[in-house]
């Protein structure tokens, strides 16, 4: 990638229009900005999720007005929970929902709460259409979407009563930290959306990333440790870890990292 292409993807913004750039093609603004947390990977389908998607994406996926990318959210996007669900109702948004064993499982224990997934990913959606389908569910609904741009445009300050973001993806290598979603930017984010007394519960099976998420929340003013200094040990003094909640049932992702040898670290924040 030259450096051109790098100060592009980081959100750098053009410089002024040269007579060498007569003629090319101008990017519109809309693509300079963070790198995305995820890679889009493989939409196609089995015929079993095809028919769930099929069956249910038509009332379960929302309709999002987009910008240029399939993932992107539109300013004018907008969520009104009796439109979507019918009703107000406490308001629980996973961020990164996988196939959606969490989120269907707390739906199905929570009929009286109202659940977004949010998820890039087509085949991961349709089979939590599917298993949401199995499980009889109906107050699940889904936005294919960028997270931080779900956050920005569509969801209103203050209008969330819990978020989930369960073992997002490390990026482990050095050059690749500027993909990861856990940072003091979206933190801001997630503090606009939540209400005061909200409650953001975060997971991953990576030690380092767990400490960094650790690090962010514990610098950002509008949240406090709802477990602090629990889990402290002579290497780590700080500690603030918090007891695998409940409601976080054990994933075919969290399986998969304990046969590696990899276990969990739990934080749980609310929003001042």
């Amino acid at each position: 990638m030259s450096s051109q292409e790098q100060n592009t993807s980081a959100g750098a913004s053009l410089e002024p229009e040269t007579s060498q750039d007569a003629g090319k093609k101008q990017v519109p603004p809309e693509f300079f900005r963070q790198p995305y947390s995820f890679v889009r990977r493989g939409d196609r389908l089995t015929s079993r999720r095809q028919k769930a998607w099929d069956t249910y994406s038509p009332t379960h996926v929302l309709d999002i007005p987009r910008l240029r990318a399939d993932t992107s959210v539109a300013p004018e996007a907008s969520f009104d929970p009796v439109t979507i669900y019918g009703r107000e109702a406490y308001q629980v948004v996973e961020i990164g929902s996988g196939l959606g064993e969490a989120i269907v499982h707390r739906a199905c224990e929570m009929p009286e709460a109202n659940f977004l997934a949010v998820e890039v990913y087509t085949p991961g959606i349709a089979d939590l259409l599917l298993k949401m389908g199995q499980a009889g569910v109906e107050n699940v609904r889904v936005a294919q979407a960028n997270a931080p741009e779900l956050l920005d445009n569509m969801l209103d300050e203050n209008s969330v009563d819990e978020l989930w973001v369960f073992f997002p993806d490390p990026w482990h290598k050095s050059r690749h930290h500027k993909r990861r979603l856990v940072s003091p930017a979206f933190a801001d984010k997630v503090a606009r959306v939540l209400k005061p007394g909200g409650i953001w519960r975060l997971a991953t099976d990576w030690e380092e990333y767990a400490h960094v998420m650790r690090d962010v929340m514990e610098a950002h003013p509008d949240f406090e440790n709802m477990h602090a200094g629990e889990g402290a040990t002579e290497d780590d003094p700080v500690g603030g870890w918090a007891p695998r909640w409940e409601g976080r049932i054990l994933t075919s992702f969290e399986r998969k990292a304990r046969e590696a040898g990899r276990r969990a670290h739990d934080l749980t924040y609310r929003r001042k």
